[in-house]
């Protein structure tokens, strides 16, 4: 009988295995809508989300005429809340001895290599030119394929986010000093720090990237002040994108 168990138990273990890792090479789900594009705006839901949860700022996105939204779906999910993740994200075994916010600054999950290939290949089946932004999580991926990778994109938003593997991205800021970027953290944040993000903002902006900052009041969401922000600044690099060259 404890042999049978044990045989169950691994096979169950196994198949779990195997589900896990068809989920990390398996193409991502996104929920689609607006116009049929260009441009595109792609935006990533954060960990413990799911791509729905973005639509309840459908009635305050004002993007250009014939916007492309996708929405897609993290690859980990949950076996009972259906809730996502991009990757295992242990912001517990990430705070430092005394400090209160975990600190990936340092660090280099595998995953989040893993989580921006996937996104990348959703962005290949996008006409350009493309947004790409996200909260959270799925702002940390956001900045992964922004600054370690050459992927083509018209403008980066990134909502109450945090750096990870910053040394990593640093060797590739020179390359995106064109690239429009949009930041936006809440001073009560209790999740992710502020004072992180606003250090590194200044950092890129210190490079001569193209940084827009907006900080708020408020804690680890997406205040109606930040869509009217994010809004403001779609439709300036569409236009940005979309106007004649100087002769």
């Amino acid at each position: 009988m404890r042999n049978i168990l044990l045989t169950v138990a691994l096979v169950s273990v196994i198949a779990a295995s195997l589900l896990w890792l068809r989920s990390l090479s398996a193409p991502l789900s996104a929920i689609v809508q607006g116009g049929n594009g260009p441009p595109t705006v792609v935006l990533l839901h954060g960990y413990g989300s799911r791509a729905e949860d973005w639509l309840q700022f459908n009635d305050r996105l004002a993007f250009p005429a014939n916007t492309r939204v996708v929405l897609p779906q993290a690859p980990l999910r949950g076996p009972y809340t259906g809730q996502r993740g991009w990757w295992w994200l242990n912001i517990d075994g990430h705070v430092p001895a005394g400090q209160r916010f975990p600190d990936f600054s340092a660090k280099d999950p595998g995953g989040i290599a893993v989580a921006a290939k996937l996104v990348r290949d959703r962005l290949a089946l996008e006409k350009g030119p493309i947004v790409l932004g996200g909260f959270s999580q799925g702002a940390m991926t956001s900045a992964e394929v922004a600054f370690n990778t050459d992927q083509d994109l018209a403008g980066l938003i990134l909502l109450s986010g945090t750096t990870v593997h910053e040394a990593a991205w640093a060797e590739h800021f020179a390359g995106r000093r064109h690239l429009p970027i949009f930041i936006a953290h809440g001073r009560q944040d209790d999740v992710l720090s502020f004072e992180q993000m606003e250090r590194f903002q200044g950092r890129l902006q210190a490079l001569g990237l193209n940084v827009t900052w907006m900080p708020f009041d408020g804690g680890h969401e997406i205040p109606e002040a930040v869509i009217f922000g994010m809004n403001a600044f779609v439709n300036r690099v569409i236009g940005l994108q979309s106007a004649p060259e100087k002769p």
